[in-house]
């Protein structure tokens, strides 16, 4: 479904920051970016979506091909309609819009008549049916989870292939994190949508995710199916706090570089 060959990213002209990215989305499958903030999680996906030069930045080197075509050249309303929607960090809604007319937003690329969008609408509430409680309120207003629900489902109204998502967990207690992933299980299941997510809570990312790639200054450092990165001890030890060795003190810290064994 997609496939990011050894990509380069510059911001400004100036700043490095992908160096070499390679990375596979299997059709149909849950896909993790995983890696500290800063490691160019973020980036990646923005590099796919085609919303770096926003940014000022450029793939310099390298290919995305999404669906079997080189989309490096298309706009983001174009790849859109091909299929692929970026999810942004952060929580982005209309505020003053709302929670149904955030929804219909999503449906702005596609040239079905009023009756499928409907369809399609109501299918989306099936999955959130708090966003239907709320349909009437202005999105500005509601929870922190409601507007993450709200922007993962307004993504599905473009009838997507592909969702890139990007920190889904940001900023959500606990149980709203494990709410928006079992729902992302179920799109995936059930309407076949593939899912690449960027995310800074391994632990949950890995639960869900078929396949992993770990992310170190703007490199891929490691990959592997999800349930073995779940058991890796480099993973485990830098970043699940699981060291086989027991607690770590803040001076093993400082070996923190030397100590991993991928570097």
């Amino acid at each position: 479904m997609l496939s990011v060959n050894n990509i380069e990213v510059i911001y400004d002209h100036v700043i490095l920051v992908l160096k070499g990215v390679s990375l596979d989305v299997p059709k149909g499958s849950v896909v993790a970016i995983l890696g500290a903030n800063g490691a160019g999680k973020t980036t990646t996906l923005k590099a796919i979506s085609n919303l770096l030069q926003a940014e000022r930045g450029d793939v310099t080197k390298g290919s995305i091909d999404f669906d079997g075509t080189q989309v490096h050249d298309l706009s983001p309303n174009e790849l859109v309609k091909r299929g692929c929607i970026q999810v942004m960090e952060g929580r982005h809604v209309f505020e003053h819009l709302t929670v149904e007319e955030n929804l219909l937003t999503g449906a702005y690329t596609r040239k079905e008549g009023r009756a499928a969008i409907s369809e399609d609408l109501e299918k989306t509430y099936s999955y959130f049916p708090r966003l239907k409680e709320r349909r009437t309120s202005q999105a500005g207003y509601t929870s922190g989870g409601e507007q993450q629900m709200l922007t993962i489902g307004r993504a599905l109204m473009s009838k997507p292939k592909m969702i890139l998502l990007d920190e889904p967990s940001m900023g959500l207690a606990p149980q709203l994190v494990e709410e928006i992933f079992e729902i992302v299980k179920d799109l995936n299941q059930r309407e076949g949508v593939s899912f690449l997510l960027a995310e800074q809570n391994t632990n949950i990312a890995l639960r869900y995710a078929d396949y992993g790639y770990v992310l170190e200054n703007g490199r891929v450092v490691m990959d592997g199916e999800g349930a073995e990165l779940r058991e890796n001890e480099d993973v485990k030890e830098f970043y699940l706090g699981m060291g086989g060795a027991g607690r770590k003190s803040f001076r093993d810290g400082k070996n923190y570089r030397r100590r991993k064994r991928w570097l």
